[in-house]
């Protein structure tokens, strides 16, 4: 495992903007890969990623539960995919890499089976509610010598993309506080789906905030969740959450909530330090404001907005896992990276987070 100052070194050297190399055209070498599970948030975004990338080639989607996959089968998104069953996807040796896509409670035996067929794998967050599982699932990849991506997509957002290079480069100084927000607004089938995990919002978007707190300041010596239910719901989902994080010079908020009308665009991160903060609002599309006391990294001293590109979710996620796979780049989250995000994702919903 990494003492905090090796982590640290290490999460800022995986900042450089992989965006600036991205290209749409079509590789010669694409690989073939399939999807296995549908129904996580995220799984037509991939889906549709998947379809249109330059490096894959979309084989099919398996999707094991029958009911799942009637319900999928007749969305317009869905339309001229072409269905696998498990074994079909899992014995193709053809396909090298898998997304595993589905719902939040069958992401790590669905992993696990991917890696077992010797598949690298993609897998969406969080990455479920047992951590000795994940740290099997890891090792197990580890072991076959598998590329395993975790599903953060803010790791390949341009604007924190700036963020960790004002923190590399000591553009902001020491850094005292990071204060986060990233809230939704939910029906009540999405509610449910997420009440059955004790850590409520936290423990599914929250997780996405805490991931770049991590890469950012390495491991927090205290978590203290607040994990609550405030809405008139009459439902089990911990809807008003908020967790802080401590660290020797630096203490961390970061707090979602189910029931924020339009909350995509007061969605933020905040890093202050002794020369200067960085705002990142919205983080989707990104835009920041970067304040400086004295000028760092070619800025002047004083307030700057900074633009960045906006692209679409996932696309560089699943374009570095290709280079990574071919060999044209060295990945960078490994397993005692991946592994204690997900120890503090737990810690900050107040679940069990203990080997």
């Amino acid at each position: 495992m990494l003492n905090r100052r090796q982590f640290i070194r290490s999460a800022a050297a995986t900042g450089a903007a992989f965006h600036m190399a991205y290209s749409s055209e079509l590789k010669p070498n694409r690989l073939r890969c399939g999807i296995l599970g549908l129904d996580h948030a995220h799984g037509l975004d991939v889906l549709k990623v998947l379809q249109e990338s330059p490096d894959y080639e979309l084989v099919g989607v398996c999707e094991p539960d029958d009911t799942v996959a009637a319900r999928f089968a007749s969305l317009p998104a869905a339309q001229g995919v072409t269905w696998l069953t498990k074994d079909e996807l899992l014995r193709d040796k053809s396909v090298s890499m898998i997304a595993v896509e589905s719902g939040v409670p069958r992401l790590l035996a669905l992993a696990r089976e991917a890696v077992d067929a010797g598949k690298h794998v993609h897998m969406d967050k969080p990455a479920g509610a047992s951590l000795p599982e994940f740290d099997a699932l890891l090792n197990a990849a580890r072991e076959r010598s598998l590329l395993f991506q975790m599903g953060y997509m803010f790791r390949y957002n341009p604007g924190f993309d700036f963020i960790r290079r004002a923190v590399k480069e000591g553009w902001l100084g020491r850094i005292h506080s990071i204060s986060a927000s990233i809230c939704t607004d939910l029906d009540s089938t999405k509610r449910e789906r997420i009440a059955q995990f004790p850590g409520g919002l936290m423990f599914e978007l929250g997780c996405h905030l805490i991931d770049m707190t991590v890469l950012l300041l390495g491991p927090p010596s205290k978590v203290t969740p607040f994990i609550r239910h405030d809405s008139s719901n009459n439902d089990a989902l911990a809807d008003n959450t908020l967790a802080v994080l401590e660290f020797p010079h630096t203490i961390v908020t970061v707090e979602s909530s189910a029931m924020e009308p339009q909350a995509f665009a007061t969605r933020r991160f905040k890093i202050v330090g002794e020369n200067g903060s960085i705002v990142l609002n919205p983080i989707e599309p990104p835009s920041a404001r970067l304040a400086l006391r004295d000028g760092a990294g070619g800025f002047e001293k004083g307030s700057h907005t900074v633009a960045f590109d906006d692209l679409e979710r996932h696309v560089l996620d699943f374009a570095d896992l290709a280079a990574c796979i071919r060999g044209e780049r060295t990945f960078a989250y490994d397993k005692d990276r991946d592994l204690l995000v997900q120890k503090t994702v737990l810690q900050a919903g107040g679940m069990p987070a203990a080997m």
